[in-house]
């Protein structure tokens, strides 16, 4: 029996195979800046990793910088990306705030250290380019 070929960079499930990563970026609420040492920049950092474990998401690439964050992030299709957001900002909001009253006290006096708004997009291994004409050309084959 003949194997189909794999396709490379591809995650294969039980049901389902997928290749997507999406780049999310969000702020802190009125742009303070939180995260002003390495300390609290590593903090962060451990606490999204730890989260994104939990959530069973993927951390590519992720970088906290004083006022907002970086994150390319894969996860399986039977998640949302908005369950994926809440998750990952309202889990770290709690834990920092609750181990930094002090920062809480000075900067985020209304208890919310994230800006409400996120941004999110979908990656794959091919520009939307490529997949348009790959679909225009399908009856060409």
């Amino acid at each position: 029996m003949k194997r189909k070929e794999r396709i490379p960079d591809a995650i294969y499930e039980r049901g389902y195979v997928y290749n997507f990563h999406f780049h999310l970026i969000w702020v802190t609420k009125y742009r303070n800046p939180a995260f002003t040492t390495p300390e609290l920049v590593q903090e962060m950092k451990d606490i999204l990793l730890r989260i994104a474990q939990l959530n069973d998401v993927t951390v590519e690439e992720l970088e906290v910088m004083p006022e907002h964050v970086h994150m390319l992030i894969s996860f399986k299709p039977k998640y949302t990306p908005t369950n994926i957001v809440k998750a990952l900002k309202g889990g770290s909001a709690r834990l920092f705030l609750k181990k930094h009253p002090e920062i809480k006290h000075d900067k985020f006096w209304g208890g919310h250290i994230w800006s409400r708004s996120y941004y999110m997009s979908t990656l794959g291994n091919m520009s939307k380019e490529v997949v348009a004409k790959y679909i225009q050309n399908q009856y060409s084959k």
